[in-house]
């Protein structure tokens, strides 16, 4: 085959990839690198949601609330600098919530210092509940240790503390995992059953990476998420 019959068939071959829809690089329907960027879809809020100090960059870019990533170049320094998450209010009453499940799949990188963690926020933020799903680095919860406990399916660390701001109960896997389905239902249940709080209002259900450091720039990929109930 000559140089020419090459370049000919060449282009031809491109002409017929393209007219077939062969496969390109998409952008996402949105993106954000601002501090405070938000993207409203599908009865979700996604947020860049950088608020600590000494922070760097991040970038978060989204197909729908169930799809979105994170690029974030944060310094190897402690305290969190982010939380990028998506999140569903609900604004009801614990007592005459039905049900509450929610289930997620996420790729992570394997170094940094960050937390996949939900957020859930009740009585107009007086308490936070943090579940988190997998954890890497230097990273730990506020409070002290109250035991090991398995509720909602799965087993966790549960603490219990104050950031001086508003009640914190975490629960912490005991084991970390990047795809699963949580009853978050039966995990407010249970701090109730303690007498840790109320019937309390439950505000919004977050879902995202708390980000101490991810340094020289990390990807954190969330494949899916939804709540379910409510």
């Amino acid at each position: 085959m000559n140089t020419l019959t090459r370049a000919l068939v060449t282009a031809l071959a491109a002409t017929l990839a393209f007219s077939l829809g062969a496969p390109t690089a998409a952008a996402a329907v949105w993106s954000s690198s601002d501090r405070w960027g938000t993207w409203n879809n599908g009865g979700y809020i996604v947020r860049n949601n950088i608020w600590g100090s000494g922070h760097g960059s991040q970038t978060i870019s989204a197909d729908s609330y169930s799809k979105w990533n994170v690029f974030a170049n944060h310094p190897n320094t402690g305290g969190v600098k982010s939380y990028p998450h998506a999140g569903k209010a609900l604004n009801k009453r614990l007592s005459a919530i039905g049900s509450l499940r929610s289930s997620f799949n996420v790729s992570v990188p394997g170094s940094g210092a960050y937390a996949t963690t939900y957020d859930i926020w009740a009585n107009n933020n007086a308490y936070e509940v943090m579940v988190w799903m997998n954890r890497t680095g230097p990273v730990g919860a506020i409070g002290s240790r109250q035991g090991t406990f398995t509720v909602g399916g799965h087993t966790w660390d549960v603490y219990r503390g104050s950031n001086g701001h508003n009640a914190v109960f975490s629960f912490l896997r005991t084991s970390n995992t990047s795809s699963g389905t949580v009853d978050l239902k039966a995990v407010m249940n249970w701090i109730r059953a303690r007498g840790w709080w109320g019937d309390v209002t439950v505000g919004e259900v977050q879902f995202g990476y708390e980000i101490t450091s991810s340094s020289g720039g990390k990807t954190f990929r969330t494949n899916s998420y939804s709540v379910s109930g409510g």
